[in-house]
């Protein structure tokens, strides 16, 4: 049984290599493409299960009974919508896609008695007068000291690797550790909500969030569960925040190439039906010799060698009463001869018994073809003659 059967075996062949072109172009995509859930990826993105990932985190709370839930449209629709309630996490965003409407919706979100916690370098530039700053020492994991009586900083043995810092000229800013008395984690009210940021994402992320108390620490900033909808920033994780946005990498190339190779085929098909026309060239006539033989074809298929003779015998007739002055006479093989004998005395002595023969041949349908060959070149011989002699005005020789 043939692979689609009912179309045309073109068609078939069209649609079996445009099925193999997309199987090869899938597969070369999933080989070539980057695998973005890996422990080089240093995104603590709550979809990523690397090293340094947070779906563990976020699966944690889920299952731990909090209100969870991802962001990823516009951070300004979340700001409409933010109450005292609010949780909002901003894991390590990306410096490069933070935009001025960004830095207001979070403004928002604290002023209207939201909570936010924000982390690295990036989470201090986002956070509502922040005062975030350089780190003081190489990125390297450190037990963090805690500072004060607060909940926050009695969460207990904590580590982290710090990759930026905290200025310590703001009384209202209260320091909850210390990392080689550097502040690493610094919580301050804002308005009627409350910011809290740490030196980096580490207590948080899938390859230490069970060391030591990352885990409390965690808890904590995000304060009780009950009444606190929870919501995981994941809009400032990407590299532009776009509708196109989750379409980019192999996917958005996939559509680019695609589109591309529509616009070949119907540039090709159309050209191919609506290019310049030009006639076609005429039929090569066949040659004489190609005439004869496919005459001769057809005498031998229809056995028709008295036919052959007939047809040469009759012109052979009518041209030969117009050289004697008889023309359209009916003359018999006798009457031709006689005429023919008196016009050219000189005639070749074999005539009589030619057109006699050429008579006797026109009845005979079981003639030999090569009898009638012979009869028609005798005939073809002593027109050629006759013809020639008449032009010189004497006998043939």
């Amino acid at each position: 049984m043939k692979l689609f059967a009912s179309l045309d075996a073109k068609d078939r062949r069209l649609l079996i290599g445009c099925l193999v072109a997309v199987l090869v172009l899938a597969f070369v995509t999933a080989f070539l493409s980057r695998n973005q859930n890996t422990d080089d990826n240093p995104v603590p993105s709550s979809y990523l299960t690397g090293r340094h990932g947070a779906r563990a985190a976020f699966e944690l709370l889920q299952s731990s009974g909090y209100t969870m839930e991802r962001w990823e449209q516009p951070l300004s629709d979340l700001a409409e919508r933010a109450d005292d309630q609010t949780v909002v996490i901003f894991a390590e965003p990306n410096q490069a896609v933070i935009a001025a409407e960004d830095l207001k919706a979070v403004r928002d979100i604290v002023a209207r008695g939201g909570r936010v916690l924000v982390t690295g370098w990036a989470g201090g530039s986002l956070a509502p007068h922040g005062n975030v700053q350089p780190p003081e020492q190489l990125q390297s994991a450190c037990k963090l000291t805690p500072q004060g009586l607060d909940p926050l900083a009695a969460s207990g043995e904590v580590w982290m690797v710090p990759e930026a810092g905290w200025g310590l000229d703001r009384p209202l800013d209260r320091v909850q550790y210390n990392c080689s008395d550097s502040p690493a984690v610094v919580a301050y009210a804002d308005g009627k909500g409350q910011v809290i940021w740490w030196a980096s994402s580490t207590p948080l992320e899938n390859g230490s969030i069970g060391r030591a108390n990352n885990l409390n620490l965690f808890l904590n900033a995000l304060g009780s569960r009950d009444a606190h909808h929870i919501y995981w920033d994941e809009s400032l994780h990407g590299e532009a925040r776009t509708e196109w946005f989750y379409a980019s990498g192999p996917a958005i190339w996939l559509l680019r190439c695609g589109l591309l190779a529509i616009g070949l085929l119907i540039l090709f098909s159309f050209s191919r039906r609506r290019g310049p026309m030009r006639d076609l060239p005429a039929p090569v006539r066949a040659t004489p010799v190609e005439f004869l033989e496919a005459l001769g074809s057809l005498y031998a298929e229809a056995r028709a060698s008295a036919t052959a003779v007939d047809l040469a015998y009759e012109r052979f007739r009518r041209k030969m009463g117009d050289l004697c002055g008889l023309k359209g006479a009916k003359m018999s093989a006798e009457e031709l001869a006689i005429a023919l004998r008196r016009r050219f005395p000189q005639a070749p002595a074999e005539l009589e018994k030619d057109l006699a023969d050429c008579e006797t041949a026109v009845a005979n349908d079981a003639l030999p073809p090569k009898s009638a060959l012979a009869l028609v070149q005798a005939l073809s011989r002593h027109s050629d003659l006759l013809v020639a002699a008449a032009r010189v005005g004497r006998a043939p020789q």
